[in-house]
């Protein structure tokens, strides 16, 4: 499977109390002065992230044209990415075949009630049509089989984003620990990544944690397909609404690890929408009107 990927280099309420995901003291982290850089709320999310996940380093993203020159650099020599000569910034990624669309299979809402989740199974049983349910008990166990050590010989980016634009009094803010750079990248396309001081809600603590891994520490055990970290087998997405948590394991597709697209802005979004009163939509078709031709023209 191939994906083009374009512009890479750059973008030129209250919420509950959270249960934490791991304790005891930071690993050495090469890089980890740059907590220092976050306030008080978002360092304690990253560093329950670092303990869990037991990273080798850490990078702080900060949305700048270097930093994403630097990804794109890095991606480049990992044979992640390939650039594409016939247009400018534009770049191949080969992924692993298996790793190619959202599962929804194994993506998950996580409520303690099923039926604030899900509807109810159909008369008779067989498959749900509207969505996947799981326990808090049983995330937990989940998470403690996939994640601890996850990270190990890799880097953990933190990407601080903006689902709007910076400042608006509509935009939502989210932090995303990952420890693919080919995410840390496409999080420049997809949403606003900017530094902790220019996103207010991470001092309030008023923003939504996502916590991604591609789920392969290193050395590897098996080698990859096509430079394409992932874990098919053990791959699961899940949001935890009471806690404005999303949760991603085991793959690198967009919709699966850019946890600021379905995850936060239909999943997430659609339980903000409705404690605070507006409309979480995912698809929007315009008519600007006006059309050169006479007929009119849509996006979606």
């Amino acid at each position: 499977m191939q994906k083009v990927i374009g512009r890479l280099g750059g973008f030129v309420p209250r919420v509950p109390p959270r249960r934490g995901l791991a304790g005891g003291s930071l690993p050495p982290l090469e890089g980890g002065e740059a907590l220092d850089l976050l306030p008080p709320p978002a360092r304690s999310f990253v560093e329950e992230g670092i303990r869990l996940c037991r990273p080798r380093a850490f990078r702080l993203c900060d949305g700048s044209p270097e930093e994403g020159a630097a990804l794109l650099a890095q991606l480049q020599e990992e044979g992640v990415l390939h650039p594409l000569p016939k247009y400018d910034n534009c770049w191949l990624a080969r992924t692993d075949p298996r790793d190619v669309a959202r599962v929804e299979s194994r993506t998950v809402l996580v409520t303690e009630r099923e039926r604030d989740s899900v509807p109810p199974s159909p008369p008779g049983g067989g498959p749900r049509q509207l969505g996947n349910w799981m326990s808090p008990s049983d995330l937990e166990r989940a998470v403690q089989e996939r994640f601890p050590g996850c990270m190990q010989g890799r880097t953990l980016f933190a990407v601080p984003f903006s689902m709007g634009p910076l400042g608006s009094p509509l935009a939502r803010v989210g932090l995303q620990l990952t420890d693919s750079p080919y995410v840390a990248a496409s999080m420049r396309i997809m949403t606003r990544v900017a530094p902790p001081s220019r996103l207010p809600a991470l001092a309030r603590g008023d923003f939504v944690q996502c916590l991604h891994s591609v789920g392969r520490p290193l050395p590897l055990t098996e080698p990859l397909v096509s430079q394409w970290p992932c874990d098919p087998a053990r791959t699961l997405i899940a949001h935890v609404p009471d806690r404005r948590r999303i949760v991603s394991f085991g793959s690198g597709y967009g919709g699966n690890s850019l946890l600021g697209k379905k995850c936060f802005a239909l999943r997430i979004a659609s339980r903000l929408a409705q404690e605070e009163g507006w409309l979480a939509e995912h698809m929007l078709v315009g008519h600007p009107g006006g059309a050169p031709s006479g007929h009119p023209d849509f996006g979606g």
